[in-house]
Protein backbone atom coordinates (compact mmCIF):
# COMPACT_ATOMS: atom_id res chain seq x y z
CA UNK A 1 0.00 0.00 0.00
CA UNK A 2 2.81 2.74 0.86
CA UNK A 3 5.68 1.04 -1.39
CA UNK A 4 3.54 0.75 -4.51
CA UNK A 5 -0.50 1.64 -4.33
CA UNK A 6 -1.83 0.22 -7.57
CA UNK A 7 -0.65 -3.30 -5.66
CA UNK A 8 -4.11 -2.63 -3.34
CA UNK A 9 -6.23 -2.32 -6.01
CA UNK A 10 -5.00 -5.59 -7.47
CA UNK A 11 -5.51 -7.43 -3.99
CA UNK A 12 -9.22 -5.70 -3.70
CA UNK A 13 -9.50 -7.33 -7.43
CA UNK A 14 -8.11 -10.93 -6.45
CA UNK A 15 -10.60 -10.24 -3.69
CA UNK A 16 -13.65 -9.65 -5.52
CA UNK A 17 -13.40 -12.03 -8.44
CA UNK A 18 -13.12 -15.30 -5.29
CA UNK A 19 -15.60 -13.39 -3.56
CA UNK A 20 -17.98 -13.55 -7.15
CA UNK A 21 -16.90 -17.30 -6.85
CA UNK A 22 -17.91 -17.46 -3.45
CA UNK A 23 -21.34 -16.16 -4.07
CA UNK A 24 -21.68 -18.50 -6.92
CA UNK A 25 -22.07 -21.41 -5.21
CA UNK A 26 -24.02 -20.08 -1.86
CA UNK A 27 -26.32 -19.01 -4.49
CA UNK A 28 -26.17 -22.38 -6.25
CA UNK A 29 -27.15 -23.91 -2.80
CA UNK A 30 -30.65 -22.56 -3.11
CA UNK A 31 -31.20 -23.16 -6.82
CA UNK A 32 -30.01 -19.70 -7.97
CA UNK A 33 -27.73 -19.47 -10.84
CA UNK A 34 -25.25 -16.17 -10.89
CA UNK A 35 -23.61 -15.30 -14.27
CA UNK A 36 -20.58 -15.85 -13.47
CA UNK A 37 -18.19 -15.55 -16.35
CA UNK A 38 -19.46 -11.42 -17.34
CA UNK A 39 -20.26 -10.82 -13.60
CA UNK A 40 -15.99 -12.10 -12.60
CA UNK A 41 -14.85 -10.14 -16.05
CA UNK A 42 -17.39 -6.86 -15.64
CA UNK A 43 -15.51 -6.49 -11.98
CA UNK A 44 -12.49 -6.38 -12.91
CA UNK A 45 -13.57 -4.15 -15.39
CA UNK A 46 -15.14 -2.33 -13.20
CA UNK A 47 -11.95 -1.64 -10.68
CA UNK A 48 -10.12 -0.53 -13.69
CA UNK A 49 -12.44 1.81 -14.80
CA UNK A 50 -13.00 3.31 -10.72
CA UNK A 51 -8.53 3.63 -11.00
CA UNK A 52 -8.72 4.90 -14.70
CA UNK A 53 -11.88 7.27 -14.70
CA UNK A 54 -13.25 8.04 -11.32
CA UNK A 55 -16.91 7.49 -10.26
CA UNK A 56 -17.75 8.15 -14.07
CA UNK A 57 -15.88 5.29 -15.55
CA UNK A 58 -17.52 3.25 -12.64
CA UNK A 59 -21.14 3.71 -13.01
CA UNK A 60 -20.34 3.55 -17.07
CA UNK A 61 -18.61 -0.09 -16.43
CA UNK A 62 -21.24 -1.11 -14.01
CA UNK A 63 -23.99 -0.30 -16.68
CA UNK A 64 -22.15 -2.45 -19.59
CA UNK A 65 -21.56 -5.20 -16.97
CA UNK A 66 -25.36 -5.37 -16.26
CA UNK A 67 -26.22 -5.35 -20.24
CA UNK A 68 -23.57 -8.10 -20.65
CA UNK A 69 -25.08 -10.67 -18.55
CA UNK A 70 -28.38 -9.82 -20.00
CA UNK A 71 -27.08 -11.00 -23.27
CA UNK A 72 -24.65 -13.46 -21.69
CA UNK A 73 -27.86 -15.07 -19.69
CA UNK A 74 -29.83 -15.56 -23.18
CA UNK A 75 -27.88 -18.60 -23.84
CA UNK A 76 -29.97 -20.30 -20.58
CA UNK A 77 -33.37 -20.48 -22.37
CA UNK A 78 -36.14 -18.19 -20.59
CA UNK A 79 -36.48 -20.78 -17.19
CA UNK A 80 -35.86 -18.52 -14.71
CA UNK A 81 -33.81 -15.51 -16.69
CA UNK A 82 -35.62 -12.51 -14.53
CA UNK A 83 -34.35 -14.63 -11.42
CA UNK A 84 -30.81 -15.13 -12.49
CA UNK A 85 -30.43 -11.76 -13.85
CA UNK A 86 -31.60 -10.42 -10.62
CA UNK A 87 -29.02 -11.87 -8.54
CA UNK A 88 -26.27 -11.42 -10.86
CA UNK A 89 -27.57 -7.65 -10.90
CA UNK A 90 -27.36 -7.82 -7.18
CA UNK A 91 -24.03 -9.52 -7.24
CA UNK A 92 -22.27 -6.44 -8.58
CA UNK A 93 -24.03 -3.78 -6.67
CA UNK A 94 -22.65 -5.71 -3.85
CA UNK A 95 -19.87 -6.37 -4.01
CA UNK A 96 -17.29 -5.05 -6.90
CA UNK A 97 -19.24 -1.34 -7.09
CA UNK A 98 -18.90 -0.89 -3.15
CA UNK A 99 -14.97 -2.43 -3.36
CA UNK A 100 -14.61 -0.07 -6.48
CA UNK A 101 -15.11 2.53 -3.86
CA UNK A 102 -11.72 1.44 -1.70
CA UNK A 103 -9.94 1.46 -5.11
CA UNK A 104 -11.25 5.33 -5.46
CA UNK A 105 -9.68 5.44 -1.82
CA UNK A 106 -6.76 4.71 -2.59
CA UNK A 107 -6.30 6.78 -5.97
CA UNK A 108 -6.03 10.08 -4.20
CA UNK A 109 -2.38 11.28 -3.66
CA UNK A 110 -2.86 10.58 -0.06
CA UNK A 111 -4.60 7.42 -0.91
CA UNK A 112 -2.34 4.97 1.55
CA UNK A 113 -3.64 7.26 4.30
CA UNK A 114 -7.04 7.08 3.50
CA UNK A 115 -7.25 3.22 3.48
CA UNK A 116 -5.49 2.63 6.33
CA UNK A 117 -8.00 5.27 8.00
CA UNK A 118 -10.91 3.14 6.32
CA UNK A 119 -10.00 -0.48 7.26
CA UNK A 120 -8.40 0.43 10.82
CA UNK A 121 -11.99 1.96 11.78
CA UNK A 122 -13.76 -0.64 10.78
CA UNK A 123 -11.43 -3.39 12.56
CA UNK A 124 -11.84 -1.18 15.95
CA UNK A 125 -15.56 -1.85 15.26
CA UNK A 126 -15.32 -5.45 14.91
CA UNK A 127 -12.08 -5.91 17.66
CA UNK A 128 -14.31 -3.11 20.07
CA UNK A 129 -17.38 -4.80 19.61
CA UNK A 130 -16.16 -7.98 20.15
CA UNK A 131 -14.19 -7.36 22.93
CA UNK A 132 -17.02 -5.62 25.22
CA UNK A 133 -19.71 -7.97 23.90
CA UNK A 134 -17.63 -10.74 25.27
CA UNK A 135 -17.02 -9.22 28.60
CA UNK A 136 -19.79 -7.42 29.17
CA UNK A 137 -23.17 -8.35 26.65
CA UNK A 138 -26.20 -9.81 27.71
CA UNK A 139 -28.55 -7.97 25.85
CA UNK A 140 -29.34 -9.10 22.14
CA UNK A 141 -28.81 -6.67 19.12
CA UNK A 142 -30.87 -8.24 17.00
CA UNK A 143 -31.29 -11.77 17.84
CA UNK A 144 -33.33 -12.92 14.51
CA UNK A 145 -29.94 -12.50 12.48
CA UNK A 146 -26.71 -12.63 14.51
CA UNK A 147 -27.41 -14.05 18.21
CA UNK A 148 -23.72 -13.51 19.04
CA UNK A 149 -24.07 -9.48 18.70
CA UNK A 150 -25.54 -7.50 22.00
CA UNK A 151 -25.68 -3.53 22.23
CA UNK A 152 -22.79 -3.58 25.05
CA UNK A 153 -20.77 -4.95 22.05
CA UNK A 154 -22.28 -2.35 19.63
CA UNK A 155 -21.96 0.23 22.41
CA UNK A 156 -17.66 -0.94 22.35
CA UNK A 157 -18.05 -0.94 18.83
CA UNK A 158 -19.09 3.11 18.90
CA UNK A 159 -16.53 3.93 21.20
CA UNK A 160 -13.16 2.06 19.24
CA UNK A 161 -14.73 3.83 16.10
CA UNK A 162 -15.08 7.62 17.16
CA UNK A 163 -11.83 7.24 18.88
CA UNK A 164 -10.34 5.83 16.26
CA UNK A 165 -12.00 8.67 13.60
CA UNK A 166 -11.01 11.70 15.76
CA UNK A 167 -7.28 10.55 15.70
CA UNK A 168 -7.59 9.88 11.99
CA UNK A 169 -8.86 13.23 10.81
CA UNK A 170 -7.25 15.53 13.39
CA UNK A 171 -3.83 14.08 13.33
CA UNK A 172 -3.55 12.58 9.97
CA UNK A 173 -5.73 14.90 7.76
CA UNK A 174 -5.87 17.76 9.91
CA UNK A 175 -9.78 18.42 10.04
CA UNK A 176 -11.51 18.79 13.20
CA UNK A 177 -12.25 16.71 15.42
CA UNK A 178 -16.49 16.83 15.14
CA UNK A 179 -15.98 15.49 11.38
CA UNK A 180 -13.40 12.50 12.95
CA UNK A 181 -16.30 11.72 15.52
CA UNK A 182 -18.75 11.66 12.96
CA UNK A 183 -16.54 9.59 10.56
CA UNK A 184 -16.05 7.35 13.32
CA UNK A 185 -20.11 6.93 14.23
CA UNK A 186 -20.77 6.32 10.46
CA UNK A 187 -18.45 3.70 9.86
CA UNK A 188 -19.69 2.57 13.00
CA UNK A 189 -22.85 1.78 12.14
CA UNK A 190 -22.23 1.32 8.32
CA UNK A 191 -19.73 -1.76 9.48
CA UNK A 192 -22.70 -3.33 11.83
CA UNK A 193 -25.40 -3.44 9.34
CA UNK A 194 -22.96 -4.85 6.45
CA UNK A 195 -22.08 -7.56 9.36
CA UNK A 196 -26.01 -8.43 10.01
CA UNK A 197 -26.97 -7.85 6.55
CA UNK A 198 -24.74 -10.39 5.33
CA UNK A 199 -25.57 -12.64 8.28
CA UNK A 200 -29.19 -12.23 6.72
CA UNK A 201 -28.53 -13.52 3.53
CA UNK A 202 -26.62 -16.43 4.71
CA UNK A 203 -29.74 -17.50 6.62
CA UNK A 204 -31.82 -16.79 3.40
CA UNK A 205 -29.76 -19.34 1.78
CA UNK A 206 -29.12 -21.71 4.65
CA UNK A 207 -25.24 -21.96 4.66
CA UNK A 208 -23.23 -20.98 7.46
CA UNK A 209 -19.64 -19.18 6.18
CA UNK A 210 -19.63 -18.28 2.79
CA UNK A 211 -16.55 -20.48 2.02
CA UNK A 212 -13.87 -22.05 3.60
CA UNK A 213 -10.95 -20.40 2.66
CA UNK A 214 -10.46 -19.20 6.09
CA UNK A 215 -10.22 -22.07 8.73
CA UNK A 216 -12.50 -20.02 11.67
CA UNK A 217 -13.56 -16.81 9.62
CA UNK A 218 -15.45 -18.84 6.87
CA UNK A 219 -14.50 -17.15 3.38
CA UNK A 220 -13.40 -14.53 1.87
CA UNK A 221 -17.12 -12.68 1.88
CA UNK A 222 -17.49 -13.65 5.21
CA UNK A 223 -14.21 -11.02 6.32
CA UNK A 224 -15.39 -8.66 3.56
CA UNK A 225 -19.26 -8.23 4.99
CA UNK A 226 -18.04 -4.84 6.98
CA UNK A 227 -15.95 -3.53 4.67
CA UNK A 228 -17.61 -3.69 1.54
CA UNK A 229 -20.73 -1.09 2.44
CA UNK A 230 -17.92 1.00 4.58
CA UNK A 231 -15.57 1.38 1.28
CA UNK A 232 -18.53 3.30 0.16
CA UNK A 233 -18.91 5.62 3.23
CA UNK A 234 -15.32 6.13 3.98
CA UNK A 235 -15.08 7.76 0.22
CA UNK A 236 -17.82 10.26 0.89
CA UNK A 237 -17.29 11.31 3.95
CA UNK A 238 -13.61 11.56 3.29
CA UNK A 239 -14.04 13.38 0.08
CA UNK A 240 -16.63 15.96 1.79
CA UNK A 241 -13.94 16.18 4.94
CA UNK A 242 -10.65 16.23 3.82
CA UNK A 243 -10.53 16.90 -0.24
CA UNK A 244 -7.96 15.39 -2.12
Amino acid sequence: LFAYRPSFAIIVGLAVVYGCYELTQALATSGHRLALTPVAVGSVAMLVAAWLRGPDGLVIALLVTVCAVFIWRLGDGADGYLQDVRVSGFVLLYLPTLASFAVLLVHADDGAARVLAFIATVVCSDTGGYATGVLFGRHPLAPIVSKGKTWEGFAGSVLFCSAAGVLFLVFTFHQAWWQGLLFGLALCVTATLGDLGESMIKRDLGVKDMGRLLPGHGGIMDRLDSLLPCAAVAYLLLSAFAPA
